[in-house]
């Protein structure tokens, strides 16, 4: 489980550092920087793929993504006695990113080549890369460090180089093979890799999950949610059948779900609603039905995530359907950490309801996504590794 994300000179997340749990709400008013700290998340995840740069080109490239208030803002700033000014800065410019866990943490920088060295001025380079072991980064807990193209790795008490010739657009990741006898890069690489976003399952009258799709086994939902009957039908024969009907009769009373199976090769839904004579077929389903069963089918997987994040789910939902959702997400963070990022004040309110819930509130201060009411001494320890 993650205890701790932190983010700095990424959009409106100048120094973000956040406090994790077993499942996490995220909120605030629009544009209070929420998207962001989605973004910044997908982007770690995208360093295990070996996507990170051509995440960030289509971002817009390295230098749109940067921070772009003052390198600092003094108080006489903040108290309006002063106008907003940029300076010469102190330190060169880093996108960084980081985690940190219950076994290892991990932290990215990212910053612009020097211009006569190459064409390609605006492609981001990797300049450091760390691996370490706990929940905060320290010289003695440091386990993999990659400064440029050289890469060290510890062994027992003393560093060894493990390769000079690292490309700077290339992760650790991408270059497991030639790092031998670091367990670690791939523990925390395969970690990264198991974490799942769901936030464009599409509901149109043309979406593919209304449609009859070709049934294979299916355990994990696509992101779009392709393969939904077929996950459903997964979850029936492998996974816990019991809790989706449980999860569809709780947001539906009296309802139950079906899997046509069309020539034995093709699935697709029947949902059977109480007072009809007949089934509905995903066609005929709405848009508020179909993303519940969606979110369902998620959240049920028969092989859980390290991390799932769902980006308002709570989109085409009617508002009495947000409790009955909110029961089964706090279910299923049970045994998956959980990130919600939303502002549908009903679903926030029900998953409050839950134990262990960490709500973090953004605001935006002089153009900054700070948490609300997190003062110096809440903030979680990081000390970034460079």
């Amino acid at each position: 489980m993650l205890t701790t994300l932190s983010v700095a000179n990424y959009r409106s997340a100048k120094q973000l550092t956040l406090p994790l749990a077993r499942l996490n709400v995220i909120t605030g008013a629009n544009g209070s920087g929420k998207s962001n700290v989605y973004r910044a998340l997908r982007l770690l995840a995208e360093t295990a793929q070996g996507g990170v740069i051509n995440a960030l080109a289509r971002e817009g490239g390295l230098g749109s993504t940067f921070w772009a208030g003052p390198e600092r803002l003094s108080a006489a700033v903040r108290r309006g006695e002063l106008p907003v000014q940029g300076g010469p800065r102190s330190s060169p410019m880093r996108l960084r990113l980081g985690f940190a866990g219950e076994d290892y943490g991990y932290a990215i920088a990212l910053g612009l080549p020097i211009p006569d060295e190459t064409a390609f001025r605006l492609d981001p380079e990797i300049k450091h890369e760390a691996i370490w072991a706990g929940s905060y980064c320290r010289p003695a807990s440091l386990l993999v460090e990659r400064t440029g193209a050289v890469v060290r790795l510890r062994a027992d008490k003393r560093w060894e180089v493990a390769s000079q010739h690292l490309p700077l657009h290339d992760s650790l990741f991408s270059e497991l093979g030639s790092l031998r006898g670091s367990p670690e890069i791939l523990q925390v690489r395969e970690a990264i890799r198991s974490w799942r976003f769901y936030d464009h399952f599409r509901t149109d009258s043309d979406a593919p999950a209304r449609q009859p799709q070709l049934g294979t086994r299916t355990p994990v939902l696509h992101h779009d949610g392709r393969d939904l009957a077929a996950a459903l039908q997964t979850i029936r024969e492998i996974g816990d059948g019991a809790a989706l009907d449980a999860a569809i009769s709780d947001a539906f009373p009296g309802s139950h779900l079906g899997i046509d199976f069309q020539s034995g090769s093709r699935f697709a839904l029947l949902f059977h609603q109480h007072g009809l004579l007949r089934p509905l077929s995903g066609a005929e389903l709405s848009d508020g039905t179909l993303r519940y069963l969606l979110l369902t089918a998620a959240l049920l997987t028969p092989r859980p995530p390290t991390l799932m994040v769902l980006n308002e789910p709570e989109t085409s939902l009617h508002p009495d359907l947000l409790p009955a959702l909110a029961r089964l997400i706090i279910a299923c963070s049970a045994h998956t950490q959980i990130w919600v990022v939303s502002h549908a004040s009903r679903l926030i309110a029900a998953l409050e309801q839950a134990r262990d819930c960490n709500r973090i509130v953004l605001d935006k201060d002089f153009g900054e996504t700070l948490v609300v009411g997190q003062g110096r001494l809440d903030e979680p320890s990081w000390h970034w590794p460079d």
